[in-house]
């Protein structure tokens, strides 16, 4: 059973940043050549899903993690809250609409676990409807494995109380990120022990197991974020197709 409490949001103590943010670097590049392997093989797809509270530096591992893939085989969505149209199918209509086709790699920044979690705490939906949603879940990512052979990696993005204060605390003070600052996430964050409780049985509760990272250092998110994939994809052994003959 995951206890959030278990797990600590910042890096080992004993870990240098300075070599740890080259290793980075290393795996970011290695991160692209295998990016490039799987656009040429188009035998696999992957999905990565970036789940956390407000300020748990979504957006910077995307920019981190995949600035040397080659953008034509790499997308990136946000699920923000759903338009009328959406409203009015089941609630994966439109996320199934987002899954990488084989040769991409494609970026959920916030998914389908928002469909259970925002709307748990807030009370929209009863515990049956929670139940439900994660079968439906479970049985939508198995489709995706092993349907169109997607890789799946779940990240769950782990930022203490005291971060995330600072980290909304700069949206206010900081000129180039005001873009950022939504007066919603100081309401949400009065919910936090309520998320944290929802986070914890989403954890458990997923066939496809998360990987809890610490990101009150991003430096150790991004390292953590790189290897993880690298070390999945490497084992796929991904060649290059031979040339084609006339």
């Amino acid at each position: 059973m995951i206890k959030l409490k278990d797990y600590s949001t910042k890096p080992p103590e004993n870990l240098s940043k300075k070599e740890t943010r080259e290793l980075t670097k290393d795996l970011v590049e290695r991160l692209g050549e295998l990016h490039a392997l799987l656009i040429a093989e188009q035998k696999h797809s992957v999905l990565v899903i970036f789940q956390g509270m407000d300020g748990s530096g979504k957006d910077g591992a995307v920019r981190t993690v995949f600035r040397e893939c080659n953008p034509s085989g790499l997308g990136v969505y946000s699920f923000k809250k759903p338009t009328d149209e959406e409203f009015a199918h089941d609630f994966l209509w439109r996320v199934h609409k987002q899954a990488p086709a084989k040769g991409q790699i494609k970026v959920f920044n916030r998914s389908h676990y928002e469909d259970v979690l925002i709307q748990r705490v807030h009370g929209w939906i009863d515990e049956e409807r929670v139940d439900n949603r994660y079968e439906a879940i479970n049985a939508f990512e198995k489709l995706l494995t092993f349907d169109n052979n997607t890789i799946i990696f779940k990240f769950y993005l782990h930022i203490s109380h005291d971060q995330q204060n600072l980290e909304l605390t700069e949206r206010l003070e900081e000129h180039d990120k005001h873009w950022k600052h939504n007066p919603s996430d100081w309401q949400e964050r009065e919910h936090w022990d309520e998320y944290m409780r929802c986070y914890e049985d989403m954890l458990n509760r997923s066939d496809i197991p998360w990987i809890i990272t610490p990101v009150d250092s991003r430096w150790y998110r991004d390292y953590i974020v790189t290897k993880t994939m690298v070390e999945r994809l490497e084992k796929l052994n991904m060649q290059y197709p031979p040339l084609k003959e006339d």
